[in-house]
């Protein structure tokens, strides 16, 4: 048995986050209703319907519920991905994915070391911030930053996960009308849509918001370029060995990202039953719906319009290579 005071630190957590839950899986329940009555993504519902609550992230009882939405409950939520996703969808897509993949994200951080210095900004802003956006958003931010030189780093990491945030969001609602245009297929657009989004939980919302089997690609495709992060970060932190940094990063890959592919590849052995393949997929979508409402919750559009032009070209400069770059690749191989 757990000691009585483990238990009621439990339940005092609970309590703490609670204001936080009730409030973003009510924005989920009011998004899924509107989107099954309107049509519209129920993603991009949670979304707006969040930002208009934005408020309650700034102070008060809800801001610990919101942060474990965002965070927490978003990793277990793409974890559970794993039972959607099988070997056989996979597969299905060939091995131009996992040589793309690597290309593109090489690439935007070598554009994002010669961009900076064109704009005048530093290399360490360049790095920072194209593998912010050549790999996972605001998680891959901090953990450069915490092997690279201390100069300036609670500025730079600080503007660069507010600028990676807010165009990934962005990026959310503009790519599937984007890619959409350009008349590709799901999975074609589940691959750019994977490949291009900074962060997880946008890419995820962006890809279900155009359909089923784009969410699934997508969600695989974000997969690879996040399994690169330990090998950047210690790239990274091996090319600045010298000047002594004194601080260590995460270099593990995220346990969100082991976890969706152990329960991904028992599905496709099929040791996962029906049933419970189908609860966890639905549990999943909660949580990500609750999760993307969280994300909207907290954005700030007065953190919008308060970057820096140069910064902000900067970031915008990756991130339009980085989809330019994607879409020849998805047209031409």
């Amino acid at each position: 048995m757990k000691p009585a005071g483990a238990m009621g630190g439990g339940v005092d957590r609970f309590k703490l986050f609670l204001p936080g839950l009730a409030l973003c899986f009510t924005i989920a329940a009011a998004a899924t209703f509107l989107s099954e009555h309107y049509g519209a993504p129920v993603m991009l519902f949670a979304l707006l319907l969040g930002m208009a609550f934005h408020f309650l992230a700034e102070d008060g009882k809800c801001v610990a519920g919101i942060d474990f939405t965002a965070k927490r409950l978003l990793r277990i939520g793409v974890a559970l991905l794993g039972a959607r996703v099988t070997a056989g969808q996979i597969t299905s897509l060939g091995i131009a994915p996992v040589i793309t993949v690597p290309v593109l994200v090489l690439g935007t951080i070598l554009f994002g070391l010669v961009f900076s210095r064109l704009m005048g900004r530093s290399l360490r802003l360049g790095i920072l911030t194209g593998g912010a956006v050549a790999i996972c958003g605001a998680s891959a931010a901090l953990a450069i930053a915490a092997v690279l030189p201390p100069k300036d780093s609670e500025q730079d990491t600080l503007f660069t996960v507010i600028a990676v945030t807010t165009l990934s969001t962005t990026a959310m609602i503009v790519y599937p009308i984007l890619f959409a245009a350009l008349g590709l297929s799901d999975t074609d657009m589940g691959i750019l849509l994977g490949a291009t989004i900074h962060d997880v939980a946008q890419v995820v919302g962006a890809g279900y918001a155009v359909s089923e089997e784009a969410g699934d690609v997508a969600t695989y495709v974000k997969m690879l370029r996040v399994s690169l992060l330990p090998i950047v970060v210690l790239a990274i932190a091996f090319a600045y060995r010298n000047q002594g940094t004194g601080r260590r990063g995460r270099m593990a890959i995220p346990g969100f990202a082991i976890a969706f592919g152990v329960i991904l590849a028992l599905n496709s052995l099929g040791f996962v039953p029906v049933v419970l393949a189908e609860t966890m997929t639905e549990a999943s979508r909660w949580l990500l719906v609750a999760a993307i409402a969280a994300l909207g919750v907290k954005t700030s559009i007065k953190a919008m319009t308060a970057l820096g032009a140069r910064h902000l070209a900067l970031v915008v400069g990756e991130t339009v290579f980085l989809m330019g770059c994607a879409i020849g690749a998805v047209i031409w191989i």
